[in-house]
């Protein structure tokens, strides 16, 4: 069995007349993530992952914000198609760990929401997609409101039933 690790790592900055979009799931909250798609940084860091254990650059190189066609694209859809990239190349998810960095809004009431919407995306059973959510207790711009962030490590196996 072939094996490759990936790791990806997403920041945007919170603005107002934006709806938050997080692991492909609305949340309720009065501000939403600066970006060329819906801005969902969990989406981006995991399909940054992907792209990494592939060998196949980031996401802006795939996806590129000069790309008009792709303004306020959904990031589920990103992932979808970053999702078939890793088909196509025989590989499956051996386990996804991601942590999404936020001061607010508490996202512990929607973390298993978010995790399970993510396990279909990828096509993976739910015991293999570890999300976490932490704050960094008001340190920095994330701790003062102004953004989030997330970090994902991704294992990819060969898988022969992807393709």
């Amino acid at each position: 069995m072939s094996v490759r690790i990936g790791q990806g790592i997403d920041a945007h900055q919170l603005v107002t007349d934006r709806r938050l979009v997080l692991g492909g799931i609305e949340i309720e909250f009065d501000r939403g993530l600066e970006g060329h798609s819906d801005g969902d940084v969990l989406l981006h860091a995991i399909c940054d992952a992907i792209l990494g254990a592939l060998g196949e650059g980031d996401l802006g190189r795939h996806f590129p914000s000069s790309d008009e066609a792709l303004r306020g694209i959904d990031s589920a859809i990103l992932l979808e198609r970053v999702v078939g990239l890793m088909r196509d190349r025989g590989f499956g998810i051996g386990n996804l760990d991601a942590t999404l960095i936020a001061q607010a809004p508490r996202l512990s009431p929607v973390q298993e929401k978010m995790q399970a919407n993510i396990a279909s995306l990828l096509g993976a059973p739910p015991e293999k997609v570890n999300l976490k959510v932490t704050s960094t207790d008001h340190l920095g711009a994330i701790g003062r409101g102004e953004g989030m962030a997330a970090i994902a490590v991704v294992l990819l196996e060969n898988d022969t039933r992807a393709k």
